[in-house]
């Protein structure tokens, strides 16, 4: 955002006040928005406000504006006094409106077949993120935009994600703990916990919320199978739309029932597999077929619905989608389980165990570390 920019005209009329800046952009503010930004009506410590748009007058009449040095004084009709707006206040909030968005926008990538896991993506050894807070800005500037990053030299033990994650963000408990451990077992609850291949899928679809971000630690590694599967689920989705529009609607306007069962859990929730934003964006993918629950559709809707959803299948097995990485011991991903869909090979944990530990962490929390970070580094 441009801070102490300065104003080479001011005009105004009623509803709303218009500046120019010296570079030649302009904003159009309009009356109600700066009645309900006044300085006088947020608490000097904390900022938040101490009025409700309720109170606000409900159509405010600007009776005069001008500029006296580093403010912009404003007068509405019918009420006493002025209102001085800091020019280097109106000037990030000018910046804020044209952006439309604080944070960078998704990097997406599709052919997550032709990239290399170790050269296109970010990695930080553990050591120099906590070290250096610009490595680290960095990494957690690229985790939010690529959906997906990558920690080395993590100390091989058991808990030591632990001691790590509040650099990225706040651990999530579950049912599952603070901590889990993917490795294969007998009878197990989850197929997560045997030595199957998993197709590509996110975390927790029942779960409200959905988990937001996920981190995995390679404790033990197999020589012989368990590589790790990731795909962009943004851009998968964004190739289907423009593939079959059709297909894209149906899953993006259908919520399916996600349901999870153990001897401690019961969960269930509905979700569509493509979830828009209000702009329709892509703004969440959910796709876990072990946790799909039998679809409530007739005969007609069951097989239009069952097309698309086949359709989406069918994309997400396709190799040119999947970046692929046989993760070492002391290598730690996180990665945007409401984007990022993850899978791994099969294995023998008979002749090769592999053991790694993962948490879930709220979404909220990384965004929030990456932008305070962003702020300190300038960027």
């Amino acid at each position: 955002m441009k801070a102490a920019r300065a104003i080479t005209g001011l005009r105004w009329t009623p509803s709303a006040l218009t500046l120019q800046w010296a570079d030649g952009e302009q904003v159009e503010l309009a009356s109600v928005w700066l009645r309900d930004n006044l300085r006088q009506d947020r608490d000097p410590g904390n900022g938040q406000r101490l009025i409700d748009v309720a109170d606000l007058p409900v159509a405010p009449r600007i009776r005069c504006a001008d500029l006296q040095g580093t403010a912009v004084r404003v007068e509405w009709e019918q009420e006493a006094g002025a209102a001085a707006f800091d020019v280097d206040w109106l000037a990030l909030q000018a910046a804020a409106i044209a952006a439309a968005r604080t944070l960078q926008p998704p990097r997406v990538w599709l052919d997550g077949g032709r990239l290399d896991a170790t050269r296109d993506f970010a990695w930080a050894a553990l050591a120099a993120a906590r070290e250096d807070p610009g490595i680290l800005a960095g990494w957690l500037g690229r985790l939010v935009t690529e959906g997906l990053a990558f920690l080395a030299e993590v100390p091989v033990e058991a808990g030591a994600m632990l001691a790590a994650m509040p650099l990225v963000g706040q651990v999530a408990q579950t049912n599952y703990g603070l901590l889990f451990d993917v490795r294969a077992v007998p009878d197990p609850e989850n197929l997560a916990y045997s030595d199957l291949g998993l197709g590509l899928h996110t975390d927790n679809p029942y779960r409200e919320p959905v988990p937001g971000f996920q981190a995995l630690h390679v404790l033990v590694a197999a020589p012989d199978g368990g590589e790790s599967l990731f795909a962009d689920g943004f851009a998968v989705a964004e190739h289907l739309r423009q593939e079959d529009p059709g297909a894209f609607e149906i899953l993006a306007q259908t919520p399916v029932p996600f349901a999870y069962r153990s001897r401690n859990a019961a969960l269930r929730a509905e979700r569509p597999l493509i979830q828009l934003s209000c702009r329709g964006e892509v703004a969440a993918v959910h796709y876990n077929n072990r946790s799909i629950q039998p679809l409530p559709f007739a005969a007609g809707p069951a097989e239009r619905y069952y097309r698309a959803y086949r359709r989406l299948a069918m994309l997400l097995r396709e190799p040119r989608f999947m970046l692929r990485i046989m993760m070492r011991p002391g290598d730690l991903v996180v990665f945007d389980n409401q984007r990022i869909l993850h899978g791994r090979t099969g294995f023998a944990s008979a002749k090769y165990p592999r053991h790694l530990q993962g948490c879930y962490l709220t979404r909220d929390s990384v965004f929030s570390r990456a932008a305070l970070l962003a702020e300190e580094a300038g960027g």
